[in-house]
């Protein structure tokens, strides 16, 4: 596959469901909030996102401009030896379609998390004057499942942005940097989910102590019932 222009409205449909899915729908309250004393790695989860929306904000708007240079008012107006430079092979591949799935999977979860818990729903853990515990729609099927869809959307983000046929791909080569380049994305990609994985541990643990305090006789119903934290029979 090589369509440019599929690859560019796809880019910027999965860039709006990573907004959608990124955005804070409440604002955390100035008291009750709980789980502070995590590493500070972890801590400073909420910064790294913002840094991750910004980033992924201007690797869309560099392929939307790339694009624009390679259509054919821009590039009668280009040397023949400038012309690769200023078009990176921006290609639609089967990872950047999966990637594309997985940010879109990953943000309906997060949304229908939304959805779900209403006001209860803040980026920090919190505990709301009118707390309750949630136990419907995908509450039903996995406890956390906000984390299972930023897990997704991390995974897409990185099969999209960091693999072959992406600008970050394209770049090095028209640099003559090697492959090496493709390889190290590779890893810091792994990484980046790793990271991700192990707030959605840290979080998880702290989140099912805290319900189990707070609703002591329903929480056990509801974990007997409900024994997962992310994927049914998997986590």
């Amino acid at each position: 596959m090589s369509s440019s222009h599929h690859r560019v409205a796809l880019v910027l449909i999965q860039t709006t469901f990573n907004e959608l899915a990124s955005t804070p729908p409440n604002p955390s309250p100035e008291k009750g909030r709980y789980h502070t004393n995590t590493l500070y790695i972890f801590r400073i989860a909420p910064l790294i996102l913002r840094i991750q929306q910004l980033i992924i904000r201007l690797l869309t708007l560099f392929e939307v401009l790339f694009y624009l240079v390679s259509l054919p008012p821009f590039q009668s107006a280009i040397s023949s030896s400038a012309s690769s430079v200023f078009t990176p092979q921006l290609v639609v591949t089967p990872l950047f379609l999966m990637g594309v799935l997985l940010v879109i999977s990953g943000a309906v979860a997060r949304l229908s998390a939304f959805r779900s818990l209403g006001p209860l729903f803040t980026f920090d853990l919190t505990i709301h004057p009118a707390h309750r515990l949630i136990t419907t729609g995908l509450y039903s099927w996995v406890r956390h499942p906000a984390y299972t869809g930023s897990l997704a959307i991390v995974a897409g983000l990185g099969c999209s942005h960091l693999s072959g046929g992406s600008l970050l791909a394209s770049l090095p080569s028209l640099a003559g940097w090697g492959s090496w380049v493709e390889l190290s994305l590779g890893v810091f990609g792994a990484i980046w989910w790793l990271w991700t994985l192990g707030i959605g541990l840290s979080r998880v643990e702290a989140e099912d102590k805290q319900m189990r305090l707070l609703f002591p006789g329903e929480w056990d119903v509801y974990a007997e019932r409900v024994r997962w934290w992310f994927i049914p029979g998997l986590v």
